[in-house]
């Protein structure tokens, strides 16, 4: 079995990553084709979908989360209705009676918690990048490769069922050495850039508006030099 890694999912400037994707869908509920780069037998997936026209569901199945790329889309319930850019993202709560529209040539990356659970709480959350922060606990003294650095964070959707959390996170620099990674983790940088290292020492720079996926129990080094901000989204 091949060891976890970070998979960059979509660059900001629309280059192509050397993440391998393959085509399909989360489920027989699933509205969209896409293409996948994780999907674990416990339930979280990531990748990308390619997308243009309106789509439905009378109850949305999956807890997701679209970061979007190209072009546009506009995400409407019973309550709500979102319009998002490319470099903004939502959340897109299990059970949400949703229609999507999506712009000719849109593109955005997601990350979904495909689980079955009994308690729903319908509805969207948008990320926006100027949220208030609180500050945050910094990573452990043991595994930083210098001083340690402030962080802070706010929580913008939790699906206790799951421990589903997702908000915005920013930091001053640091390094730290590499370890299994403790959670699922999607990132959408906001502003600053970050290389993380796998085991082998390969490295994968995020910048300004990329998206990058690290499953759970994947090697990861982290190094910035400068600010980082990011949408979150973790389990």
């Amino acid at each position: 079995m091949l060891e976890p890694t970070a998979m960059l999912l979509a660059r900001a400037d629309g280059s192509p990553t050397a993440t391998p994707f393959r085509p399909g869908s989360l489920g027989t509920n699933d509205p969209f084709d896409r293409l996948i780069a994780h999907a674990g037998a416990d339930g979280m997936a990531a990748g990308v979908v390619q997308a243009n026209g309106r789509f439905g569901s009378d109850a949305y199945p999956f807890s997701e989360t679209i970061v979007v790329h190209a072009g546009a889309v506009t995400l409407r319930s019973p309550a709500q209705t979102l319009h998002l850019q490319p470099g903004e993202s939502a959340v897109i709560a299990r059970g949400t009676a949703l229609e999507i529209e999506a712009q000719p040539a849109s593109l955005w990356a997601f990350c979904a918690d495909t689980q079955s659970v009994a308690t729903k709480q319908p509805g969207l959350t948008a990320l926006p990048a100027s949220t208030l922060l609180s500050p945050s606990a910094a990573p452990d003294e043991a595994i930083l490769l210098g001083p340690t650095p402030q962080c802070r964070s706010h929580n913008l959707f939790v699906e206790e069922a799951t421990d589903l959390r997702i908000g915005i996170w920013d930091s001053t620099p640091y390094t730290r050495k590499s370890r299994p990674h403790k959670l699922h983790e999607l990132m959408h940088l906001l502003e600053g850039s970050v290389t993380l290292q796998a085991a082998d020492g390969t490295e994968l720079v995020v910048r300004t508006g990329d998206t990058v996926f690290v499953p759970l129990d994947a090697p990861c080094a982290w190094k910035s030099s400068v600010y980082v901000r990011k949408v979150y989204v973790v389990r």
